[in-house]
């Protein structure tokens, strides 16, 4: 997958993208409410089994710097449903990002004729909920401690 955005691409992780990643995934605040911190260790791991794998489930967000986090996309729980999602850089965060990738993730879920996406998200996480709710996600319970947002497309 690669989506071209006004100011974003989106596209296959590459090896040499473990770096800018690591810088990503091991802050605390942006792991707030994700996971613990990663280990560039654990990250590689996490790009090696969830961005160079076949098919990928989440892919390189670049802007005019360089890699500034991921996009998750993916099935989840039947082939035509995907979980979509963000993690950026804090450095990156305000700046309406996770709003033109969750209209482009939207976008490319149409073109795929695919019936519906979810986002995921720990309830404290109020701006993801934000975003959800503005393009017309609707709650659909909880599931492991996390919201789900679905959209029928």
């Amino acid at each position: 997958m690669r989506i071209e955005t006004q100011r974003l691409l989106v596209r296959p992780f590459e090896e040499r993208d473990l770096d800018a990643l690591c810088a990503v995934l091991s802050d605390p605040e942006t792991m707030k409410y994700i996971e613990p911190p990663f280990s560039c260790e654990r990250t590689a791991r996490f790009l090696r089994e969830a961005g160079l794998c076949e098919p990928p489930l989440v892919f390189a967000a670049e802007d005019h710097g360089g890699v500034i986090g991921h996009v998750i996309f993916h099935a989840c729980g039947a082939p035509d449903r995907y979980e979509v999602g963000w993690v950026l850089r804090r450095d990156r965060w305000g700046r309406g990002y996770a709003s033109e990738l969750t209209a482009a993730l939207i976008a490319e879920g149409r073109a795929r004729g695919l019936k519906s996406l979810l986002i995921e998200c720990d309830p404290r996480q109020a701006a993801t909920r934000r975003i959800a709710e503005a393009f017309g996600f609707r709650p659909a319970g909880r599931e492991d401690g996390l919201e789900v947002f679905l959209l029928d497309l």
